[in-house]
């Protein structure tokens, strides 16, 4: 149907109505694309959009998102990227990998600061707030007469990273989300806090944070009672108990309430009979002295959380205590053991690959619900003087049999076959993310002694919805070649110790539709599939290398063909001569190649270049 002028009709609806239309796609994905269909539309997205997030703060200034989205209510930004190859594994006990240690080590590069200074400094504070709700971030922000945040000079083992605080812009009304961002600092003289009476989220994700106040959470207002979600299991010092539980027991819309190691089990039942209504919980500390008067209480408190779902945390347990969570365990549809440090040789089998093939047998015969399978090294270097636990392909291949809702992994062990590989494509082509971690670096098929090209290869070309993929062991260039052909919805791989040539980089860049961030380490990786496929750099989010074969004449090249693209190299062992001053073919030990709106960022430390 066309209207009068010759257009679609639908071309003459106002604003306000596509506005009310977009405000049902939940996606970002799919509000991307309807503004990509015309101005029109574009115009109304961009006003009807709430939510942001900033994959990479060094991608877009605050300003322009500000201007770009100025009804957003909410956000949630990333600092700068895990080390390549992450594989999220927990950081207690032997099962974190120092980074270094090969082949999946964990945690940021300790080359880049905390996060983009633009978002780091306040800013546009004099921007008229929208709308009449009076709002503000409960974050660091200094006010205008008060002295910057303090910073310390980066030092020879923190390499860089800057004490500097996290400030989230002033239109940020209902939620502040930040993720894995290094170094948050903050103290009693820095820390200012808005009245934001209608924020509903403070979520505090794998961050690496400094503090020296343990009282900020009084800085919320008494009239504040909107918090829906609180997370703040990342933070290392103690919490003020007593404003904690004024807060909590305000908020009557508290569903999610996270707690740090430090808080106390004798104060959790208090929390818990304040907020009955939690739906997800992450515990402190379960070690306390056990008696029989805070073990009837805890059992009490639990019992009364009849909307309990999702359990997390359970710090250094200690088994006596455990049966006071029996009454919720009923109604749990997550539990989350990584972080659990259990004090029995027993119950220390359900955390980590202790569990072994006879564990993973009985979780697919009873629990064909499950979604998503973590399983952790216990040894990941095996410097332990008992024999390797018996986890094995077994144990993986029986999940996937048993479990026919299961979609995501992530598996270390020692050993792997291409059989078993292919079973588990087979048996799970609705797998949309796949992270298998062999531990010891060019391990092949145990029983042939043939790369994992093949079983690889089937996991990509039956899982068409494959959006994550970490790969291990032995691995050529015909399995690249597989995922650039098949891996279409692929958006994130990581990639470490693989790889013949050139061709296997090729492969990737030039297929792979949908990819957003690679991470290669010590693969054999160089220049010319890079400068081939310079224009997807521009359609990716970011890329990761180290320890390939890219040298600084590379880069050079790179940065003046793409340059609306950053291209930063980092040496952070130092005591070389200054960039400019060095020699074209000189090796690159790290390179980060991310697109941005913002130009050159000015927070780097002295061991980035930005080409």
């Amino acid at each position: 149907m066309r209207c009068g002028g010759g257009g679609p009709a639908w071309a003459m609806f106002p604003d306000e109505v596509w506005e009310q239309v977009f405000s049902f796609l939940g996606s970002d994905a799919d509000r991307n694309a309807a503004a990509a269909v015309c101005r029109a539309w574009a115009r109304a997205e961009r006003r009807s959009r709430r939510r942001v997030f900033v994959g990479n703060c060094y991608a877009v200034a605050p300003a322009a998102a500000v201007a770009r989205f100025p009804e957003a209510r909410a956000a949630a930004v990333k600092g700068s990227p895990t080390s390549p190859t992450s594989t999220s594994s927990p950081a207690t006990g032997a099962a974190a990998p120092t980074p270094g240690s090969p082949p999946w080590p964990r945690g940021g590069p300790s080359s880049r600061s905390s996060a983009s200074s633009a978002w780091s400094s306040p800013t546009t504070a004099s921007r008229p707030l929208p709308g009449p709700s009076r709002t503000s971030a409960c974050l660091p922000s200094p006010p205008a007469t008060a002295s910057p945040p303090r910073a310390s000079p980066p030092s020879p083992h923190t390499a860089g990273i800057y004490h500097c605080m996290m400030v989230v812009r002033p239109f940020l009304e209902n939620r502040v989300a930040l993720f894995e961002l290094s170094v948050w600092h903050y103290g009693d003289s820095d820390y200012r806090v808005y009245e934001k009476e209608n924020l509903r989220e403070l979520d505090l994700q794998e961050n690496m944070i400094e503090e020296n106040c343990s009282h900020w959470l009084s800085h919320f207002p008494e009239s504040f009672t909107s918090l829906v979600n609180l997370n703040i299991a990342c933070l290392e010092g103690e919490v003020n108990v007593s404003v904690l539980e004024r807060l909590v027991s305000r908020c009557p819309n508290l569903k999610t309430l996270r707690l740090n190691h430090a808080f106390p089990l004798d104060k959790l039942n208090i929390l818990l009979r304040r907020a009955p209504q939690l739906i997800d919980l992450g515990t402190g500390r379960f070690d306390a002295e056990y008696y029989p008067e805070l073990f009837h209480k805890l059992e009490s408190a639990f019992s009364g959380c009849k909307s309990l779902r999702g359990l997390s945390g359970i710090w250094e347990a200690v088994p006596a205590h455990l049966p006071a969570l029996y009454s919720i365990c009923e109604g749990l549809t997550s539990l989350n053991l990584s972080y659990a440090t259990i004090q029995s040789p027993d119950l220390i089998k359900l955390v980590m690959d202790f569990i072994e093939d006879a564990g993973l047998a009985a979780v697919a015969s009873s629990c064909k619900l499950l979604q998503e399978l973590r399983v952790f090294p216990s040894d990941p270097y095996g410097e332990a003087a008992q024999p390797p636990v018996s986890l094995t392909e077994r144990g993986l291949i029986a999940v996937s049999t048993g479990c026919p809702m299961l979609h995501s992994v992530l598996y270390f062990c020692r050993q792997m076959t291409n059989s078993a590989l292919i079973t588990v494509a087979h048996n799970r082509p609705n797998l949309i993310r796949f992270r298998l971690c062999i531990l010891e670096p060019h391990t092949p098929d145990y029983l042939t002694f043939q790369p994992l090209d093949a079983g690889f290869s089937a996991i990509v070309e039956s899982c068409r919805d494959l959006c994550r993929l970490s790969l291990s062991g032995l691995l050529t260039d015909r399995v690249f070649k597989s995922i650039g052909a098949y891996a279409d919805c692929l958006e994130m791989l990581s990639v470490a110790f693989a790889g013949d040539s050139d061709a296997g980089l090729h492969y990737i860049l030039s297929g792979c539709k949908s990819l957003k961030k690679l991470e290669i380490r010590d693969c054999p990786f160089g220049a010319k599939p890079l400068l081939a496929n310079a224009a997807k750099l521009e359609t990716m989010r970011s890329l990761w290398m180290s320890s390939c074969a890219v040298t600084l004449g590379a880069c050079r090249l790179l940065a003046r063909k793409m340059p609306q693209i950053n291209v930063e190299v980092i040496d952070e062992r130092g005591g070389g001569p200054s960039w400019e001053l060095r020699p074209n073919d000189c090796p690159v030990e790290k390179l980060f190649v991310y697109r941005t709106l913002a130009g050159r960022r000015a927070d780097k430390p002295p061991c980035v270049w930005i080409v």
